[in-house]
């Protein structure tokens, strides 16, 4: 086995906001972030497989590129985050819960019509912090 990493790119703005408490309690808690504000997203997608020997690799790398951007990509990049109900609803979209997210729609899509095992998304936030997520 062996494992491959494919990296994309979004924009995507969120809020770290807890609509539980007050605006005072969100600011004292999360800060400049408890403000609309956006990132340049850096995703990584980690999967492992065997070699096939026809082709020399695990994934046509451009495929994978084609999966994260259709399934991923074309979903969040340009979107405010805290508005999108199918993936955040009662949810922070915070890196770690926004990894998961990521993982879960990547998930079925590689693992049941490919060869491969996603063994794990990486999203960083800023250059000072990321999120990696294995799966349960």
């Amino acid at each position: 086995m062996i494992q491959i990493t494919r990296r994309e790119h979004f924009n995507a703005a969120h809020r770290l906001y807890n609509p539980k408490w007050s605006e005072k309690e969100n600011w004292d808690l999360f800060g400049i972030c408890s403000r609309v504000h956006g990132h340049n997203w850096q995703l990584f997608v980690t999967v492992e497989g065997d070699i096939d020997q026809d082709f020399g690799w695990v994934m046509d790398l451009k495929l994978m590129r084609d999966i994260m951007r259709e399934h991923v990509i074309s979903k969040f990049d340009h979107s405010y985050l805290n508005d999108n109900k199918e993936y955040f609803d009662g949810i922070m979209p915070s890196v770690e819960n926004f990894a998961i997210v990521i993982f879960n729609i990547l998930r079925p899509v590689l693992e049941d019509n490919y060869k491969v095992k996603l063994v794990k998304v990486k999203l960083i936030e800023t250059e000072n912090h990321s999120a990696e997520y294995f799966g349960k």
